[in-house]
């Protein structure tokens, strides 16, 4: 057997004063996780399928000089195939299993009610209403001490502009999709913000970011997507019409992804939320990687699949009250996403700058400025969010203008140096007033 690792989460840490590495499916076929000491990690770049395991043993005493018996080697490779870790036939039947329960459940079942949220619905409600009550959301402008402070006039004028705009229609948002232990307060308020929007629709398209999704790839299902207040039914008329468009082999290849990621899920219970715990129909539409386009090996301008996508959801938005939601966080900086660096003051201040500058492109609602500001730096602050809110604000057209609601940075490790960014923000139709 050549063993080949599949694509899997890869974290470092350090265990009773040990460098170690923890691999994990990001699909959670298994529960299990496999924990590899880091010296130990050159073996991994060599699980590529072309290796048994003495020839494993042979390119790593040769090319890295790794001294390590073939003992030990079969020993790494069997734990990781126990957590379901390699390209084989045992990883196949789970997979296929685990796609037709998915498919042949009633409903996408809220994989965070519980562990990320409370399960309860009174509690929940409770629990964002607090959120909301807290932030005193109602009118309110974001709060200034939440904001990136680096040009301050401009972002005044920002403000200015999108007061003087209050009573244009809402028809689109951007909501974070970290844990709402972070992030309560930026959601409280721009769900707040656009409650009105989204209590009148009868249609609302959710871009989420697909952690785990290949390049370019806009992945759909047809499952309801449930949270603790009931179900919210999807549109698979138009799931079907997406389908039909971009092929349905692309559009359902990765539906199992659906299951675990968090992105979609934290924005339609809040969505539900919202509406009160009434239903509406929704289009839930994972976005794979834009690597591709951010190296410069694609146009996403020119992209069929996503041309295509688009042009569906143009047509099948015209007659109906649709609002777009881009489920989406900012930069990941720090350690704890594999910079080499901890965010020390400086970062600090880099982060707010550059933070300042991109908050700035979106409330001008240009996809293309926003996704050459993104590919000029190689992405290197990790904006997770890139796909769905460059979706977005190509579906919205050039007619909207985005009034920013909320800012924070969240610590992602223990010691205070690697932080998520994330921002709440509306998108009004200057073209209809209120």
């Amino acid at each position: 057997m050549n063993p080949k690792l599949r694509p899997v989460e890869v974290r470092p840490f350090v265990d009773q004063g040990r460098p170690v590495f923890m691999l994990r499916d990001p699909l959670a076929l298994s529960d299990k996780v496999a924990i590899l000491p880091q010296e130990l990690g050159p073996l991994l770049a060599f699980l590529d399928g072309t290796r048994d395991v003495d020839g494993l043993h042979a390119s790593l005493l040769v090319r890295v000089g790794l001294r390590i018996t073939p003992e030990i080697i079969q020993r790494v490779v069997d734990h990781l195939d126990d957590a379901l870790l390699l390209e084989n036939d045992r990883f196949a039947q789970a997979y296929t299993e685990a796609v037709n329960a998915y498919r042949s459940a009633p409903f996408r079942s809220p994989k965070l009610a519980g562990p990320g949220y409370p399960a309860d619905p009174a509690a929940l409600h409770r629990l964002f209403e607090d959120y909301q009550t807290s932030v005193s959301v109602n009118g309110a402008s974001p709060d200034s001490s939440a904001l990136p402070a680096v040009d301050r006039t401009a972002h005044t004028s920002l403000e200015s502009s999108a007061l003087e705009e209050r009573q244009a229609e809402i028809v689109g948002l951007i909501s974070p999709h970290i844990d709402y232990g972070r992030g309560g307060p930026v959601y409280a308020r721009v769900w707040q913000r656009a409650a009105d929007a989204i209590r009148a629709a009868d249609l609302v398209i959710i871009f989420g970011t697909d952690h785990a999704g290949s390049e370019g790839r806009i992945t759909l299902t047809r499952q309801h997507y449930a949270t603790p207040f009931g179900t919210l039914p999807t549109d698979t008329d138009l799931v079907d019409a997406i389908a039909a468009a971009i092929g349905e082999q692309a559009a359902f290849d990765e539906e199992i992804h659906h299951r675990g990621e968090h992105s979609i899920e934290l924005a339609a219970v809040w969505l539900h939320h919202t509406r009160g715990g009434q239903p509406c129909q929704v289009v839930p539409i994972l976005c794979g990687s834009f690597q591709h386009f951010v190296a410069g090996r694609a146009d996403p301008t020119v992209d069929p699949t996503l041309n295509a996508t688009l042009d569906t959801l143009r047509n099948a938005a015209v007659g109906r009250r649709t609002v777009v939601v881009a489920a989406a966080d900012l930069a990941h900086v720090g350690p704890a996403f594999a910079d080499p660096f901890p965010i020390d003051r400086v970062r600090y201040a880099q982060l707010q700058a550059a933070d300042e500058m991109l908050i700035q492109t979106l409330a001008e609602a240009d996809a293309n400025a926003f996704f050459r500001m993104i590919a000029a730096e190689r992405d290197r602050r990790n904006i997770c969010g890139l796909p769905p809110v460059y979706l977005t604000l190509r579906l919205l057209g050039d007619t909207t203008r985005g009034e920013l609601t909320g800012y924070d940075r969240c610590p992602a490790d223990g010691a205070n140096t690697s932080f998520v960014s994330i921002c709440g923000m509306v998108f009004r139709n200057q073209e209809v007033s209120g």
